[in-house]
């Protein structure tokens, strides 16, 4: 469940501020610590500019070929001044790397997660960043349009859903789940899914099963983004389910795992996730 999390925390967290310090200039030499950015990158045509990505960077292939640097908890500095960059993509939280940065005279782009229109934002951002304007702004029109005949195609349709994020494996103990404050939430409204703790403006929450069986939902969905889900470990964590036999979903089967960071990564793949969502909701 920690992993699930920690996956979690360095994909969707609290809100979005982009800000660049330093070079006007195309930066040929770019660090990203951050999947969600290094996946901008690539797709506004800077793929070739980046020379450093995060522990995490699963996509696209090439960027997997590129030195590790570590992450939001670990990075590497360095390995990363060893790369010579100029601009290395960063968490806002991560002050003291931001500050060994600055002391080497090396631009940041500073990053928070935030909503779908905040991703949006950070795309334009990084595309003027990087002299890659017009290419981000393509992207952003072709990301607005997919996730409008999305929501088009459920429109009208609300499924009561719990999202979880995060529980001890095989129990019932420790259960984390989206609330009504979060990128997640937001996820779940688009794909044509009604958030049955959506209420509570939070973005994650622990709850209890009494909690659980007074929300009542439809639907069951579980988040596991570091693809570590087998078909026995599928089979074991769907049975944990069954000590809530009275809940709808559970009466149903309707409890779907999403093994896909397509829908946990606020990137360019993003539509791509929410579609998934929603074909999981409105089979």
């Amino acid at each position: 469940m920690r992993r699930r999390l920690a996956v979690l925390v360095i994909a969707v967290a609290a809100a979005l501020s982009p800000s660049v310090r330093g070079q006007a200039h195309r930066p040929q030499r770019i660090v990203s610590l951050i999947p969600a950015a290094t996946e901008m990158l690539f797709a506004i045509g800077a793929g070739a500019d980046v020379v450093g990505v995060s522990s995490f960077d699963r996509f696209p292939v090439e960027a997997t070929t590129r030195p590790r640097v570590g992450a939001l908890l670990d990075p590497d500095t360095e390995r990363i001044l060893s790369l010579r960059p100029t601009l290395v993509v960063v968490y806002d939280t991560q002050t003291e790397l931001r500050t060994q940065l600055d002391r080497a005279a090396i631009p940041t782009f500073r990053y928070r997660h935030g909503s779908v229109a905040d991703i949006y934002d950070t795309i334009r951002s990084l595309g003027a960043a990087v002299d890659r304007a017009q290419n981000a702004e393509a992207v952003v029109v072709r990301m607005r349009a997919d996730i409008a005949a999305v929501t088009a195609s459920v429109q009208g349709r609300r499924v009561p859903t719990l999202f979880v994020v995060g529980r001890d494996p095989g129990t019932l103990q420790h259960v984390y789940v989206a609330g009504g404050a979060g990128f997640l939430n937001e996820l779940v409204e688009l794909a044509g899914g009604s958030n049955v703790f959506g209420d509570i403006a939070r973005q994650a929450l622990e709850v209890s099963t009494e909690q659980l069986l007074a929300r009542r939902p439809d639907v069951i969905v579980e988040l596991w983004p570091d693809g570590s889900l087998d078909q026995r470990m599928r089979e074991s964590e769907r049975a944990a389910w069954n000590a809530l036999s009275a809940l709808p979903a559970v009466k149903a089967h309707r409890i779907i795992e999403i093994t896909d960071d397509r829908l946990a990564i606020p990137g360019p793949r993003l539509p791509a996730g929410i579609r998934l969502l929603a074909a999981a909701l409105h089979p």
